[in-house]
This record gives C-alpha cells, sequence and structure tokens, in this order.
C-alpha cells in the first residue's frame, strides 16, 4: 500500500477556490453567448413570373337588347318571366292597335277627299262674270282713288291756308291789332284742317289698298282662267301630304307588337303591368347569357400597363376560369373609393367562356396579366427590406445570416426577379427583424 503525501490544508483550500471560479467563468461564457434566433426562410427558385393587376369585375351579356314601346297606347300585361327563352321575331309585348287603326282610317278618308277634289277641278274654273266682276271692282277701287287723292289735294291747300292765317293772327295778336279770341280761332281752324288732311291721307291709303287688292283677286282669276293646273299642283301636294301621313301611321300600326330581334332569353321585365305608356318606355331586355363578357375598372394609372390581348385569371368562389382582354375604354370616370378617396378609373372589357358556372351581373375577382416570362430567378417578396439606396436580404450560410445587396426586375403581389446578388437554391430568410443582422446565429423554425 502506497500513501500518497497529504497536501497541506492551506493548498487544498485554494484548489477548491479556482474549480469554483473555473466553473463559473465556464457558465458565464455559456450564458453570454448569443442565442441563434428562429427564422423562416424560404428558397431561391426559378420558373414562373407573372405580374398582374388585381382588380374586381362584373359579368354581363356581350349583346344586350332593350325593347322599348315604340308608339303611345296602352300596354297589355306581359306575361313573360325572367329566364324564359324566345325566338327571333316572338311577340314580347302588345300596346291597343284601336288608336292606330282608327287614325289610319281618317288618313284614308282624308286621302280620298283629296283625290275626288282633285278630279273636280276642271268644274272650279272661274266664269266670265267672276271676271268682269273683279275688274269692274277695280274700276270701282281707282275712281274711289282718285276721288280721295283730289280730296286730299284740297285738304292739304285748305291746311296751307289755315297754316298761314294762324301766323298771322298770332303776329297781330302780338301787337295788339287783333284780340286773343281771334288768334285762338285761327290756331283752332288750323288744327281742324291738319286733322281733315290727315283724314284724307288714310282714306288715300285705303283707297290704294283696295285697289291692290281688287288688282290682286283679278290677277288670281286669270292665272287660275288661264292655268288650271295651278289647283292640280295645290291638290297632288295635299294628296302627298296625306300619303306620307297615312305611311306613317300605318308603320306606327305595325309597331303595336314588339318582337325579339334575336334569339335569347329575358333578362329582365321592366314594365309588366298593363299600364298607358309612351313612345321610348323600356319594356323587356333581351339577351344570350350563353354570351358573357367582363367589365373590370381599374385605376387609370393601372391601366396604362393593360394591353388588349392580356391574360386574364377569374376568381369566383372557387371557380378559377381564364379569359382575354379585348378592348380598353378610351375615357375614364370618376369613382368614390370605400375610403372617400375620388379615383380616376378605367373599365377594360375582357372575354370569357363562363356560361356554365356564370350570368348576367356576376361579381368576380380579376388578374390582369400585364407581364410575364418563364424561368426566372426570383426570390418571395416577404424576403426583402430597405437597405440604404437599395433592396437587401439575408441569406442562410452555415447556419449565420448573410446580409446580400440584391438587384430587382419585376415584381408580382408575392414575388420579385432577382437579377443579381443570389443563386438559384439558396435559403432565405422571410419576414426579417430587427433582431436578425449580418453573421448572426440563426435556426431554421
Amino acid at each position: 500500500m502506497i500513501l500518497l503525501p497529504s497536501l497541506p490544508k492551506r493548498s487544498s483550500k485554494l484548489l477548491i477556490y479556482v474549480s469554483i471560479a473555473l466553473v463559473t467563468a465556464i457558465a458565464l461564457i455559456f450564458l453570454l453567448r448569443p442565442t441563434p434566433v428562429a427564422v423562416e426562410v424560404g428558397r431561391v427558385e426559378k420558373g414562373l413570373l407573372q405580374v398582374t393587376v388585381n382588380a374586381e369585375g362584373i359579368t354581363r351579356v356581350r349583346d344586350r337588347y332593350v325593347l322599348a314601346a315604340e308608339v303611345n297606347g296602352h300596354l297589355d300585361r306581359i306575361t313573360l318571366n325572367e329566364g324564359d327563352i324566345v325566338e327571333a321575331g316572338d311577340v314580347v309585348a302588345r300596346i291597343d292597335s284601336l288608336p292606330q287603326t282608327t287614325a289610319v282610317q281618317e288618313a284614308l278618308g282624308r286621302l280620298a277627299e283629296s283625290r275626288a277634289q282633285r278630279a273636280g277641278v276642271e268644274t272650279q274654273r272661274p266664269k266670265t262674270a267672276a271676271l268682269a266682276q273683279a275688274r269692274s271692282r277695280i274700276a270701282a277701287a281707282q275712281a274711289n282713288q282718285r276721288q280721295v287723292e283730289a280730296r286730299v289735294a284740297q285738304t292739304q291747300a285748305a291746311l296751307i291756308q289755315a297754316q298761314r292765317d294762324r301766323q298771322r293772327a298770332q303776329y297781330f295778336a302780338a301787337t295788339g291789332v287783333i284780340s286773343r279770341q281771334a288768334r285762338e280761332q285761327a290756331e283752332l281752324n288750323e288744327r281742324t284742317k291738319q286733322e281733315e288732311h290727315n283724314a284724307a291721307l288714310q282714306a288715300a291709303q285705303a283707297a290704294r289698298s283696295e285697289v291692290a287688292v281688287a288688282q290682286k283677286a283679278l290677277a288670281i282669276l286669270q292665272a287660275e282662267q288661264s292655268d288650271p293646273d295651278y289647283l292640280l299642283r295645290v291638290y297632288d301636294a295635299r294628296i302627298a301630304s296625306v300619303e306620307a301621313e297615312l305611311a306613317r301611321l300605318q308603320d306606327q300600326a305595325r309597331r303595336t307588337e314588339m318582337r325579339s330581334p334575336v334569339r335569347g332569353q329575358v333578362l329582365r321585365v321592366l314594365q309588366r303591368s298593363s299600364q298607358v305608356v309612351s313612345e321610348g318606355t323600356p319594356l323587356v331586355e333581351i339577351g344570350d347569357p350563353t354570351q358573357l363578357e367582363l367589365v373590370i375598372d381599374v385605376l387609370s394609372s393601372d391601366a396604362e400597363r393593360v394591353a388588349v390581348g392580356n391574360a386574364i385569371r377569374v376568381t369566383s368562389g372557387t371557380t378559377q376560369l381564364k379569359g382575354q382582354v379585348r378592348r380598353i375604354e378610351p375615357s375614364a370616370f370618376t369613382k368614390i373609393s370605400a375610403l372617400g378617396v375620388e379615383e380616376q378609373r378605367v373599365n377594360v372589357i375582357g372575354d370569357i367562356d363562363a356560361s356554365q358556372v356564370l350570368g348576367d351581373g356576376y361579381r368576380v375577382d380579376v388578374q390582369i396579366v400585364v407581364w410575364e416570362k418563364p424561368n426566372v430567378l426570383k426570390v418571395p417578396l416577404s424576403s426583402l427590406f430597405r437597405c440604404e439606396q437599395t433592396w437587401c436580404v439575408f441569406v442562410v450560410n452555415n447556419g449565420r445570416a448573410e446580409r446580400r445587396t440584391v438587384t430587382l426586375g419585376q415584381r408580382s403581389d408575392t414575388t420579385a426577379e432577382i437579377q443579381q446578388g443570389l443563386a438559384a437554391d439558396e435559403l432565405v430568410i422571410l419576414h426579417p427583424t430587427e433582431q436578425i443582422e449580418d453573421n448572426r446565429s440563426v435556426t431554421i423554425s
């Protein structure tokens, strides 16, 4: 048995203290060492990238026909219901035709009367006695005119003399030669002569008018005597006018039945009850619900990126459909958003084959593909963050976060194109927080 020399009591205590200090230091090192941050990662991939404009759209029948009342009248009750099938030419609404039929009969009566009057033109020629009477009327009017004009000359001469007498009377009255009464008598005489002259002038004017009327009446009689076609032309014009009115009335009588222009379905009945309607009142909407189109209103700034022919992805509930942009309307309109902000929006019209799953007026979610490219290096958009004046990501490299500066290309709602800075199959940290720094140890959760 070998006996070890015993250590001094003081050395044993020192060894214990050193051991305790060493253990404490090791524990502090482990406690103060940074704990790896748990992160969620995504993979840098190559594949198809599509950039879309997202909006809401409404389906509508491409060719919609609104049948309106073509005449005023009493509408019969419409018995069709929404969804009923109609063929081209089927009667969908009727207006009571009695008023139109009555008007046609009245026009036919006026036409027969005018034709009978035209046939009797020869019996309406002016007779010789009528011409002689017209000439006698002219002669009498002319004689009366001469007499009246002589009277005008006579009253004018009397007026001139009365004016002279009044001037002398005023002069003598001013010098006191004659009395004031004499002067007033001269002034009254002048006014009287003036009135007589005015009356004579009016009579002369009336006489001249009488002569003109008599001469015009004679001219008409002579024209009717020498040119009987005058009345023929009058009646021909009247007959043409009645015939035109008759054609219009007959056309209106035919328009009392509104017929479907195409084969389709009744979309809406706008006036069902029997009532009086005016011309132009909408009655029934007809269309083919198997021929639908999309109306998508997008912001005018987004419309600048949309082009005719762009693909459209349509989502309605669980149904996924495809379409294509057919037309972009040239004019924008103002719309108030849900937040009360005025927005300028543009209607984009698209074609869609959705007749088996959608109907007219359905609201759908729409994605218009404005850019796409296959085999694009892409990264989840949630991994990007701003660093100074560019974009950066954190790449997981050997259990540590490595910050990389990247150059972006096109971006969709979830993915961005990487032009420079990353390689395929690298892992990037999604939703990086302030805890993640360059060279920080991380663990994938």
